[in-house]
């Protein structure tokens, strides 16, 4: 694979580190769906589910009426997901033994069909694009402008929403027809009973179309993430200020207006950091921050998360994507977590042999039958560092094991794949789980 190739691999699933990451992204290319849903396909605990969700970030996105489905980003990475794992057809084989006469014909024939079927979308897309320009002048500006006003005489926390959308993002809401599509509000108890308010918002005009989602949880900013429906990306959302070409400048220029309004002090060193970042800057650390960019051809990635003595608290974290030269999402849970402990006194290899030894009594049921006679494989094996929230606070994190067994075969109930949890601080062994068609 090429250095290029690697840093798009790299963009695109830089949050798929996990087989149950990939299942939920395959999941959801079928049909959106609930965090109840999920959670009865998966069999896992609905922390673990809550942490795949945290890490997938802007591959999925929560809709209003409660239910998952993948962004353009998410359905891209499961394209390109399927297309890894796709074996070649057997016709492709049968082709290659065709006479060179015949190969050419072939050849000759699907140019043809390529260059006709251009011709007609090129026409079409014009015509189309001809018509919602005509369609969108006739609009009343009366409308637009009270509409925009609309914007203006939101309640509270809309208020907060304004501000971010105008001192952060520097989106010029003058220039579109804005209505606001749902204001949605709900306890989050496997957050320990976080307030979570979601806001999704519609700005149109003559040249592009785009949703907006800003979620707050407890008042505090918590995700801004930008969906473009039209025009994009040559016609780009409209600014008040000029932006950055370059994604981390961007993302840098961003975050500062984030620091500037919210006032939070670990932004700091945040701020330090991504300013002297630059597209081949992979991994830094100053102080308990450490950023990761990982960027291509106008896309970029930034985390900005906790670390401590040189583990990586990767669920207190910022996190920044751009796309095509834009930025289409900011997600702080940073705030939400605090950290219980940063002691580990367990390795990688020892929550490994924990995790083989405590499934040695473990037995699942599946469809009335108890299934205990299975066989863990040596290889292939993993041990996740993913601090993890434990039952008495479920915003506090603690080092924490996520180690995957494979089975030596599909048993009952298509398991093939065991989870353990192991506590890196303690060495105990909790949330034993046996998944599902992960492999």
């Amino acid at each position: 694979m090429s250095g290029s190739e690697e840093e798009t691999y790299s963009i695109m699933f830089s949050s798929l580190k996990h087989p149950a990451r990939r299942k939920i992204l395959r999941m959801l290319s079928e049909r959106s769906l609930t965090f109840s849903q999920m959670l009865e396909e998966l069999t896992i605990p609905s922390s673990h589910l809550t942490y795949h969700l945290e890490n997938l970030g802007d591959l999925v996105i929560k809709e209003e009426n409660g239910k998952y489905k993948l962004s353009s980003f998410g359905k891209a990475s499961v394209s390109m997901m399927k297309g890894a794992e796709e074996v070649p057809d057997v016709h492709a084989k049968k082709f290659s033994t065709l006479p060179l006469r015949w190969k050419s014909v072939f050849v000759l024939f699907a140019v043809a069909i390529l260059v006709l079927a251009s011709m007609s979308f090129v026409q079409y897309a014009g015509y189309s694009q001809l018509s919602t320009n005509l369609s969108n002048l006739q609009q009343d500006y009366g409308k637009v402008k009270t509409e925009n006003q609309q914007l203006l005489s939101w309640n509270n926390s809309a208020s907060e929403a304004m501000l971010i959308l105008k001192d952060v993002i520097q989106l010029d809401v003058s220039k579109y027809q804005a209505s606001l599509i749902s204001n949605t509000a709900e306890y989050r108890p496997d957050l320990g009973g976080v307030v979570e308010e979601v806001m999704k918002y519609s700005f149109t005009n003559d040249m592009s179309a785009f949703e907006l989602t800003l979620r707050f949880r407890n008042g505090h900013f918590s995700l801004y993430q930008l969906t473009q429906s039209e025009g994009f990306p040559n016609f780009p959302p409209l600014y008040t200020q000029p932006q950055p070409s370059d994604p981390v400048q961007a993302a840098s220029a961003l975050l500062q207006r984030y620091q500037a309004v919210s006032g939070d002090s670990y932004l700091t060193d945040m701020n330090t950091l991504l300013a002297a970042g630059t597209n081949f800057t992979t991994e830094q650390t100053l102080g308990n921050t450490k950023m990761a960019i990982s960027s291509y051809n106008g896309n970029a990635q930034i985390t900005l998360e906790f670390t401590c003595n040189g583990s990586d608290f990767t669920t207190k974290k910022i996190s920044i994507t751009s796309e095509n030269h834009v930025i289409t999402s900011m997600g702080d849970d940073y705030f939400l977590y605090n950290v219980g402990s940063t002691q580990v006194n367990i390795s990688q290899d020892q929550a490994i042999q924990i995790a083989k030894e405590a499934v040695k009594n473990y037995s699942w049921t599946t469809n009335g039958t108890q299934v205990s006679d299975f066989m863990v494989l040596d290889n292939p094996v993993s041990a996740e560092f993913v601090p993890h929230t434990r039952a008495d606070n479920l915003t506090t994190l603690y080092p924490y094991w996520y180690v995957t067994l494979h089975l030596d075969r599909t048993y009952p109930g298509g398991v093939d794949v065991i989870s353990v949890g192991v506590w890196a601080d303690t060495g105990e062994a909790t949330n034993i789980e046996a998944l599902a068609g992960l492999t």
